[in-house]
């Protein structure tokens, strides 16, 4: 008897250890490893491509590289390393998955799917605050993290401001503290909207500034379509007729040049695609110059329009006169340029880009989607 009742409490406190482990292993957690190394200071490197990554960083701050995982966000440095590095600091959440990443100097602002948004101070990694929202689409970037720190789902900045959309629901929150600022019901097909430098949050159906949730006047009929974008925020747009306008300040102003179909704003003049390659117009309209032969536009820096050649070769072009101001191949070291462009991000004066396998199928979870495992780009552009 006595055995039995041993049998019996040993199977026990067996069940009993295997749920606390269970629970251990299962249940919401959160982890945070702060940086304890004074933050870099922001480099001056020389132009050129300076390393292959295998997830996409957020440049941060011109100092930070910031990734996304399923569950955790980390960053790493200096921008111009060579390869990813350990952690500088690191955030983790357990089940939730990261949904969202967007920055704005040295503020890290991270959308969970659970809802919640949790703010990190990228000098070291510590939370800065954190604000209920609704629940978020789970993570989706693939295995290179691009889409959700380069086209980040439901997550805009703009003003001062972090706005955030989910179905019909669109709210605001104050970017330094967190603190809501509004929320309102919009009409169906609003999720997918874009900011303007000028501080408003626009998509097919309106738009609304971005601090007070108002509609804005003086805007032309819908729906929009963004142009020149960088993660969303974007300097101009075209209205329901095709026409384009600037949207760098609180009332948008008309620019013809922009009604071209897939013209597109970068550093200060319209660039539209032609025939024969691309022709570029200031925004008066003055025809400035043309460059021959079939390129992709890229986006711009303040001075410099950037293409790729359809051999993967990087041209910066002069704005305003379209003189080579430089030319490299993107590749690093003796990388083939055998590749398919992916999804890729010009933003304070650099070019991150994923490469693809030049058979790539549309599915980005296949195996032979990528290029290699450092599929990743990243290239300093004179600034």
């Amino acid at each position: 008897m006595t055995r039995v009742l041993l049998r019996i409490l040993a199977a026990v406190l067996l069940l009993v250890a295997s749920a606390a482990i269970g629970w251990r292993v299962l249940a919401p957690a959160e982890q945070a490893a702060s940086a304890i190394t004074p933050y870099p200071p922001e480099p001056t490197p020389a132009f050129g491509v300076t390393g292959r990554l295998n997830q996409a960083p957020l440049i941060v701050d011109r100092r930070l590289r910031v990734y996304a995982a399923k569950h955790q966000v980390r960053a790493d440095g200096p921008v111009t390393a060579r390869t990813m590095y350990t952690a500088r600091w690191s955030f983790r959440r357990w089940p939730a998955q990261v949904s969202a990443v967007v920055a704005s100097g040295a503020t890290v602002v991270t959308r969970w799917s659970d809802g919640w948004l949790i703010a990190l101070d990228a000098r070291t990694g510590k939370v800065s605050w954190r604000a209920d929202g609704p629940e978020a689409p789970g993570y989706a970037g693939h295995r290179t993290g691009a889409a959700t720190v380069w086209t980040p789902p439901g997550l805009r900045l703009a003003g001062g401001a972090v706005v955030v959309t989910q179905g019909q629901d669109l709210s605001g929150y104050a970017l330094s503290t967190g603190q809501r600022l509004w929320s309102i019901t919009v009409p169906a097909g609003c999720a997918d909207g874009f900011t303007t430098e000028g501080g408003a949050y626009v998509c097919a159906t309106g738009a609304y500034d971005a601090v007070t949730g108002r509609p804005v006047s003086g805007w032309p009929a819908g729906p929009y379509e963004p142009v020149g974008c960088v993660s969303f925020v974007c300097p101009a747009f075209r209205d329901g007729s095709g026409h384009g306008w600037l949207a760098d300040g609180a009332v948008p102003r008309r620019v013809a040049a922009l009604d071209a179909p897939g013209s597109t704003f970068a550093a200060g003049v319209v660039v539209a695609t032609t025939d024969g390659g691309i022709s570029v117009a200031s925004v008066d309209g003055t025809r400035l110059w043309e460059r021959p032969g079939m390129v992709r536009v890229l986006g711009g820096t303040p001075a410099t329009v950037l293409v790729l050649t359809p051999s993967n070769t990087l041209e910066g072009l002069d704005a305003r006169t379209g003189v080579l101001r430089y030319t490299y191949p993107m590749a690093y070291g003796t990388d083939d340029t055998h590749w398919k462009p992916g999804l890729y991000q010009v933003f304070d004066g650099y070019l991150a880009m994923e490469r693809l396998s030049p058979e790539a199928p549309e599915d980005p979870e296949s195996p032979i989607y990528y290029l290699t495992l450092d599929t990743v780009l990243v290239t300093v552009l004179p600034y």
